[in-house]
């Protein structure tokens, strides 16, 4: 049967419409995966995007911390600028004292020669910073330290003429009492007690920001050559002036072309000796000694000596170290440097027999120096002993109670040739008691 046309047609137009249905469901599907990956490729840029926005938020956020520490920090050195200003500047002026010693002419004037010196260095320093034209916001502190051995300067300038002990302490406490920054340290004995400290000294100072200017004393030698060259390697010469002493300045002055104040009139222009006394020559002949119950012989005075207003007598039946108090060894064999602070006496009257005595008893103790492992400056003229009066024979050593220790002290081969020429007259005179 056969199909009419209305119904063909019906068929070609669902067939058409069924047709393109599909092509649009094709293209439906086609674009909305191509979307979905589209989409997929967003979301990873958009991903990207969020994690470089949150390094470089982080990366803003470190960036202003640190600025706002570096900002707290100068605001931090502005204010200790403000405060560093606010304070006294430092200008230091450093002296060996057994290098450079003041002139006589002021230190025999005592206290009041400790003033002037200390007036006359103050003015010489205000007037160098006056003309070098030295600029600054702060104050000037001005402070002058010097280290020195007294009881060997004290010596020296004994043996010299110079000036007494005495006139040496009131001129150091004149000197130190013109201004609570002016100190004068005694370093004691050592051979580079004193420098080693000025050394030490220049090496901190010279760092302190606040140190405007050290003036450095150190005499002619060219002890301090090294440490001279050694603040030169560290670049800390630029505050350094050379305070001359003397007329003739120190070599290191003039090779690393150090700024020179000098001062004619304030220092001796010599460099004096260390200080070497002999005792006096002893008599033995004529007096007989008087045994006691301890220690050595006490001769008698002569008859004819009396106590004076001046000095007194020993007693004899008393030995020497029992007397109260006893004589100084060393003000009547060598030198006494601590004149009235001596707790021993200066004021017997000594025969020479008595002085022997005095002699043979002070070899019996150990030289100071030696015991330190120093060398003696006044050699076999010392007064007290450098080896054991024993010998090798000593008792005490047998039983480890020997003052006389070390190597020096106990070399035997120098016993016989070291022994006091005292002790060996006084060995002839005990002999002749004996004998007579």
């Amino acid at each position: 049967m056969a199909t009419s046309p209305v119904a063909e047609v019906s068929q070609q137009l669902w067939d058409e419409t069924l047709g393109r249905l599909l092509n649009l469901s094709s293209a439906t599907i086609k674009r909305n995966a191509d979307l979905e990956n589209r989409l997929a490729e967003l979301e990873v840029e958009l991903a990207v995007w969020k994690q470089a926005h949150a390094t470089a938020l982080e990366g803003a956020d470190r960036e202003a911390k640190a600025l706002k520490g570096r900002l707290a920090s100068l605001n931090s050195q502005v204010a200790s600028m403000e405060t560093f200003m606010s304070q006294s500047l430092l200008v230091l002026c450093v002296i060996d004292g057994d290098a450079c010693i003041f002139n006589d002419l002021l230190l025999r004037q005592g206290h009041e020669g400790g003033r002037q010196a200390a007036q006359q260095l103050t003015r010489a320093v205000a007037d160098y910073l006056t003309s070098e034209d030295v600029h600054v916001l702060g104050r000037l502190s001005f402070w002058v330290t010097i280290y020195f051995n007294k009881a060997v300067l004290a010596s020296v300038l004994e043996r010299h003429k110079l000036c007494s002990p005495e006139q040496l302490d009131a001129f150091i406490m004149g000197f130190s009492q013109s201004s609570p920054r002016f100190v004068l340290v005694d370093v004691g004995y050592g051979k580079d007690a004193t420098f080693t400290k000025i050394t030490e000294y220049l090496q901190t100072y010279l760092r302190f920001p606040q140190t405007q200017r050290i003036f450095f004393a150190g005499g002619q030698e060219n002890t301090y050559a090294p440490t001279i060259a050694a603040l030169q390697n560290d670049g800390l010469l630029g505050k350094v002036a050379f305070l001359e002493a003397c007329r003739a300045s120190p070599n290191y002055a003039q090779k690393h072309r150090l700024p020179i104040l000098t001062v004619d009139t304030l220092f001796i222009n010599q460099r004096l000796s260390p200080p070497l006394r002999t005792p006096p020559p002893l008599n033995m002949n004529g007096l007989s000694p008087t045994l006691t119950s301890g220690g050595l012989p006490t001769p008698h005075s002569p008859p004819s000596m009396s106590a004076s207003a001046t000095g007194r007598l020993v007693d004899p039946t008393l030995p020497l170290h029992k007397h109260s108090p006893p004589p100084c060894n060393e003000f009547y064999l060598m030198s006494c440097t601590k004149g009235g602070a001596c707790k021993y006496s200066h004021d017997y009257i000594l025969t020479p027999d008595q002085l022997a005595t005095l002699a043979a008893n002070a070899k019996k103790a150990p030289c100071n120096f030696l015991k330190n492992g120093l060398q003696c400056p006044y050699g076999e003229r010392c007064c007290w002993g450098h080896v054991c009066p024993n010998g090798p024979k000593c008792f005490h050593l047998s039983k480890g109670k020997c003052w006389f220790k070390g190597d020096v002290l106990r070399n035997m081969n120098l016993w016989t040739s070291q022994r006091s020429p005292a002790l060996h007259a006084l060995e002839r005179t005990r002999t002749r008691h004996r004998s007579g």
